[in-house]
């Protein structure tokens, strides 16, 4: 898959946000679902989700991996249907919990696969329960499951991508979704600790509950090689390759011109409200954050300066990412998988 900016450092295969976001170089991706507010209801416009509702599709399969979905021949009902195949044992995932969640997907009518985060690249997603920034399919069906359950979602268009439907994922706007969700683990939104003190010729980082990461910039040149220090220290796991991680960052360009410096603010995960998940060390993401996050642990605040040749060489990104740029992020690891 294409590297890109880091809004979209790995396409989801399907996206799941009320706002979709992303650049040019994305419109040829088949498995992108580019939604936009306008095309999407909002939690509070929804349906108010039943038990069930006649005919009804069944899921087959355990937890933890991809699900089969046998739809019915008949019409669907109009009914936003959210309905437990097999409950957890874990916590009751409440409103504005963070909670990894993976999902199969079809369209009723037509039968068209939409993917799954199971499938080969794919990872949990990181879904706000309650969010009005997420489709009320995934965010509305997430409260009051407990971790560890299998779902079912029979979602009309009010609860999935609204009366425009989504072109790029060969939803019309007449189309009822059927979705088996495995709810995981809720997971902290931040990570706990105090900063430790970063050298005056890197970058500062300034990270609080309120507002998006702010990164400033010293006059010096950039460090020619990969810096990926620790400011916070976690107790969690070691992160590995090939294990999806969920992440808060923002993402700023370290720029010099005429003797001023300027980090150009051009992403970031805590301003859409939004954590992101990533396959890590496979290639899926710039060099940078491979090499640089790998080895790291859940709940670890990382400071990464990528040079050029480790984030997009002599490709530009835009105006707010000219061609070899030095890349700024800060970096929350949240919870690996």
């Amino acid at each position: 898959m294409r590297r890109r900016l880091a809004a979209l450092l790995i396409v989801p295969a399907l996206a799941l946000t009320a706002s979709g976001c992303g650049s040019d170089d994305d419109k040829g991706d088949k498995d992108k679902a580019d939604s936009s507010a306008s095309s999407s209801p909002s939690a509070a416009a929804a349906p108010k989700p039943v038990d069930s509702a006649s005919p009804m599709p069944e899921v087959k399969g355990a937890f933890g991996k991809k699900a089969t979905i046998d739809v019915p021949k008949a019409d669907p009902s109009d009914k936003f249907v959210v309905h437990t195949v097999s409950e957890g044992d874990g916590s009751v995932v409440k409103k504005d919990d963070l909670v990894s969640m993976n999902f199969t997907g079809k369209v009723w009518k037509s039968g068209k696969d939409l993917g799954s985060s199971y499938q080969e690249g794919g990872a949990p997603q990181l879904i706000t329960a309650g969010s009005e920034t997420v489709i009320p399919a995934f965010s509305q069906a997430l409260v009051g499951q407990k971790e560890g359950s299998r779902v079912l979602v029979v979602a009309p268009p009010a609860a999935g991508f609204g009366s425009q439907g989504n072109q790029q994922a060969g939803v019309s706007g007449t189309d009822t979704l059927v979705f088996a969700l495995d709810v995981g683990d809720v997971v902290p939104n931040k990570v706990e600790g105090k900063q430790a003190a970063i050298p005056s010729d890197l970058p500062q980082i300034k990270a609080d509950d309120e507002a998006p990461a702010t990164i400033t910039v010293p006059k010096n040149d950039p460090p020619a090689k990969l810096v990926d220090k620790v400011l916070i220290e976690g107790k969690g796991a070691e992160v590995k390759s090939g294990q999806s991680v969920t992440m808060q960052y923002s993402g700023a360009a370290w720029k010099l011109n005429e003797g001023k410096a300027k980090a150009t603010l051009f992403d970031s995960s805590w301003k859409t409200g939004q954590p992101f998940s990533t396959v890590i060390g496979q290639g899926q993401v710039i060099a940078g954050w491979d090499k640089g996050l790998v080895g790291k642990h859940v709940g670890d605040r990382v400071l990464l300066v990528i040079p050029p040749a480790q984030a997009y060489g002599d490709e530009a990104k835009g105006e707010e990412l000219p061609a070899k740029s030095t890349l700024v992020f800060v970096v929350d690891i949240l919870a690996a998988s």
